[in-house]
């Protein structure tokens, strides 16, 4: 099994930029402190740059966000330390922020529209020893009902609008979130099973998931 972080000096390092670009959850950032953002991805320049301020760059034309980006998505999940909370994530992309999740709650579900990408997540995820994470290819617009019902879900890129066959797979008291355009900026939508919404801040838009498929992350 490979280790879940090669430099601890950095990851350290991460944690303080972190916290400077507002980041303060204490289980986000032992997650992030965790898991190498250098084991999902391909080379070893690529590798070099996992502790960066920068987007990394992944096949099929997709992108790992900047650290601060991932981090203030789960943030927004506002789920603590209990890790008791099972979540959907629609756009999978290399596994990187299903496997940070997999530190935040008790089981991860991933969707990812590229089979390339998810059987090489897939294969990342076995390598990390990561037991509760899984990961399906399919459209994640139509969520994974049958492993439902999910406390959060979130999606990973921005959509114009979120679909009801998603807010039905919601346990009671659960959270959907979703990067959307509200008053002319990218906020994270974070809503209920009847759509009522609370609007977080984001300092750095997400790209949109195409086709109403995910394709981030």
């Amino acid at each position: 099994m490979e280790e879940l972080i090669a430099d601890p000096f950095r990851a350290a390092r991460l944690v303080l930029r972190l916290r400077q670009e507002g980041v303060t959850d204490d289980a986000v950032l032992k997650a992030m402190e965790t898991i190498d953002r250098g084991a999902f991805v391909e080379g070893e320049e690529l590798k070099k740059l996992a502790f960066d301020d920068c987007v990394l760059p992944i096949p099929c034309g997709q992108t790992i966000p900047r650290p601060a980006v991932t981090g203030q998505l789960l943030q927004a999940m506002g789920l603590g330390p209990s890790r008791l909370a099972r979540i959907l994530m629609i756009g999978m992309g290399s596994g990187y922020t299903a496997a940070l999740a997999g530190q935040l709650g008790s089981d991860v579900f991933a969707v990812e529209r590229y089979d390339r990408l998810t059987e090489a997540a897939r294969q990342r995820i076995v390598r990390l020893g990561l037991s509760n994470v899984a990961v399906r290819h399919g459209d994640g617009m139509l969520g994974w009902a049958e492993r439902g019902p999910y406390d959060r879900i979130l999606l990973t890129g921005q959509v114009d609008e979120v679909p009801d066959v998603l807010l039905s797979q919601l346990a009671k008291g659960g959270l959907l979130l979703a990067p959307m355009q509200r008053e002319g900026r990218q906020q994270i939508a974070r809503m209920n099973a009847d759509r009522h919404t609370e609007w977080i801040g984001l300092s750095f838009p997400l790209p949109a998931l195409a086709e109403g498929k995910s394709r981030i992350l």
